[in-house]
């Protein structure tokens, strides 16, 4: 649940930013980035596309020697982002795709224990903004919720993402 004073001045800081700019890329793929923010906030594919799933990914085993099933074996929020969102980028590049193919972006955050058993958003921001550059634009949408727990104990972060392009560039 939201705290609702952190709503209203999400809120009131997303009516301060500039309207949405569109960017057509060479497939044809309309996104609506807000300015200032790391994400897209609309994106239209064209009729015709190809699309890819990604279900959700969980972050590998950094850490050999600790507790299995821990965070720790894990690694923080930042650490397991890394490497979930680099297994995704292999998948995509094994299928031709890039990360900046990417349209709808899935995460799943589980609390830190170690942050005082809150969200580390920024840790998943350090992450996300090593594969994703609000400057070159390719920015997908982004849906982040906080859940209990994963299918994987010690997970704090699960990532499922959709791709598109189209199949001829458009005119």
């Amino acid at each position: 649940m939201i705290d609702k004073p952190f709503a209203n001045l999400s809120l009131t800081l997303l009516m301060l930013l500039p309207p949405a700019t569109p960017q057509v890329d060479a497939h044809g793929i309309v996104r609506r980035e807000q300015p200032g923010l790391p994400i897209a906030s609309s994106i239209t594919v064209p009729a015709g596309a190809e699309l890819m799933f990604i279900g959700g990914t969980l972050a590998d085993v950094t850490r050999t020697g600790t507790a299995p099933g821990s965070a720790p074996q894990l690694g923080d929020t930042a650490a397991q982002a890394h490497s979930v969102l680099g297994k995704i980028q292999s998948e995509l590049v094994a299928a031709g795709y890039a990360m900046s193919d990417i349209v709808k972006m899935e995460v799943y955050l589980v609390a830190d224990p170690d942050k005082g058993g809150q969200v580390d958003m920024l840790g998943l921001l350090s992450a996300y903004m090593a594969y994703f550059d609000k400057d070159a634009g390719g920015l997908p949408t982004r849906t982040t919720v906080q859940v209990v727990g994963l299918p994987l104990p010690g997970a704090l972060v699960q990532i499922a993402v959709t791709a598109a392009r189209a199949t001829h560039p458009a005119h």
